[in-house]
């Protein structure tokens, strides 16, 4: 049951040296390319 746990919360071999970046940071750039698309999309209207 242990030896189950363990295999768990490993990482997989070929992603051990991936830097992965924060969730927020993930956040922040999806709000900011939804917006960036709205603003190409509208910007006749907002202009």
């Amino acid at each position: 049951m242990e030896n189950k746990e363990e295999n768990k919360n490993k990482v997989p071999y070929r992603m051990r040296g991936v830097a992965f970046p924060k969730a927020k940071y993930g956040v922040y750039i999806a709000i900011g390319l939804i917006l960036l698309v709205l603003i190409i999309i509208y910007k006749d209207s907002i202009l």
